[in-house]
């Protein structure tokens, strides 16, 4: 059976490219990752017809979860069919000016990373060996 849905809203573009402006500047890139992962599953559930069921429950929980801190003011321009976004603000804005500041001595000591470096190359050094040890040295 052929569905005959409406794919092009002009209004729900503008809406959703505001909404993940301001989701980039609210969530934790880890938990937006995760996020992203759920919508696309939400997407295959919904189109499936699967609304009413548990994986689709749940799904649609985990995003509202998700969503708790997504609050804020997007500004934004329409030009000639483009949505672009000149700015925003949220009172749980992830953006910190004193961390990221070249002024001002936040928490960070790069000496920090050095831990971070080791740890994850531990994984790319034992990659590496076993392809060696099977005669591949390159990956690809």
């Amino acid at each position: 059976m052929k569905s005959r849905g409406i794919y092009e809203t002009p209004g729900g573009t503008i809406l959703y490219q505001a909404h993940m402006d301001i989701e980039v500047f609210t969530m934790d890139r880890e938990l937006l990752r995760v996020k992203q992962k759920l919508a696309d599953e939400f997407a295959e559930q919904v189109y499936r017809g699967l609304w009413e069921s548990p994986e689709c429950q749940f799904t649609r929980f985990c995003i509202g979860k998700s969503q708790e801190n997504v609050e804020g003011t997007v500004t934004l321009s329409l030009y000639k069919g483009g949505v672009y976004i000149l700015g925003r603000k949220s009172p749980f804005s992830l953006y910190n000016q004193d961390l990221v500041s070249m002024d001002v001595q936040g928490d960070y000591n790069p000496v920090d990373a050095g831990g971070f470096i080791k740890v994850n190359a531990l994984r790319l050094k034992e990659y590496r060996r076993v392809l060696e040890m099977k005669g591949k040295g390159d990956a690809c």
